[in-house]
């Protein structure tokens, strides 16, 4: 049985329901109904237009096009980090780009050639979708990770000198605050993982029995979509901390100012 598709009219009946959510929304003065509309609007558009752009791709499947796709991933996936973090350009954009850049393909190629075992491993029906998977999850908890680590730097500063006078590295003094980014990060992650499958069923895995997989198949590719996931991104977050590490400090060890602004929110 192949896919059930759904059409404009039964797409619009379903964006209905967004109107509960809206209510609330409305009828408790949140401040989120506009932000919860254009929101609604721009993924339904953004989707679409990605869509039609996925289809070309998938056509063309060109690997220095699919390759230059990825580049566009990374760009925005930082620019996107930055905003959310609000740490400076100069400091963070090279260290989160090459941080993302360099564990997508790590662990994207190893899974499409050693797991898949795909003859094509820049296959775009394949390489596009699992690259954006691994990016889309990298970017929350790089967020996360970095927030907590710049933001215990700055609330204990006294403790990370304290460690430095006494005879502490700058990677030894900066550990507690690595640790507390990671616990953070990665919390949430580990007790959705830790249920997946008894109390959730995960997106990929539903769309892939909707699509017409086996239940069988579906589940040994979403066993594999959390591994990567869970291994990109903390590979990533590893990277791009000790990357930002040798920028922000100033050559006496001190902590320079990395936020956009003086006051943390």
């Amino acid at each position: 049985m192949g896919t059930i598709d759904i059409d404009y009219g039964s797409l619009g009946i379903g964006l209905l329901l967004m109107l509960i959510p809206v209510y609330f929304l409305w009828r408790f003065k949140t401040g989120l109904l506009k932000p919860v509309l254009i929101g609604t609007v721009r993924m339904t558009v953004q989707l679409f237009l990605i869509g039609a752009y996925l289809r070309f791709l998938f056509e063309w499947n060109n690997p220095f096009i699919n390759f230059l796709w990825v580049v566009i991933m990374v760009g925005v996936a930082a620019e996107t980090a930055l905003t959310r973090t609000r740490l400076k350009r100069s400091i963070l954009m090279i260290p989160i780009s090459i941080g993302f850049f360099v564990t997508v393909v790590l662990v994207g190629l190893y899974f499409l050639g050693f797991v898949l075992k795909l003859d094509n491993i820049f296959s775009a029906q394949y390489f596009i979708p699992v690259f954006g998977i691994i990016m889309g999850n990298m970017l929350g908890v790089n967020v996360i990770g970095l927030n907590t680590y710049y933001a215990g730097l700055h609330r204990e500063q006294q403790l990370y000198y304290y460690l430095l006078g006494n005879g502490a590295t700058r990677n030894e003094a900066i550990a507690p605050f690595v640790r507390q980014a990671l616990i953070k990060a990665f919390s949430p992650g580990i007790a959705n993982m830790a249920v997946t499958g008894l109390v959730a069923l995960p997106g990929t895995m539903i769309g892939q029995i909707l699509g017409g997989s086996s239940p069988h198949v579906a589940i040994k590719y979403q066993i594999m979509i959390v591994v990567i996931t869970v291994v990109a991104s903390i590979l990533s977050l590893m990277m791009t901390i000790f990357l930002a590490s040798r920028k922000s400090f100033d050559s006496y060890g001190r902590l320079l100012q990395v936020h956009k602004d003086t006051k943390r929110r």
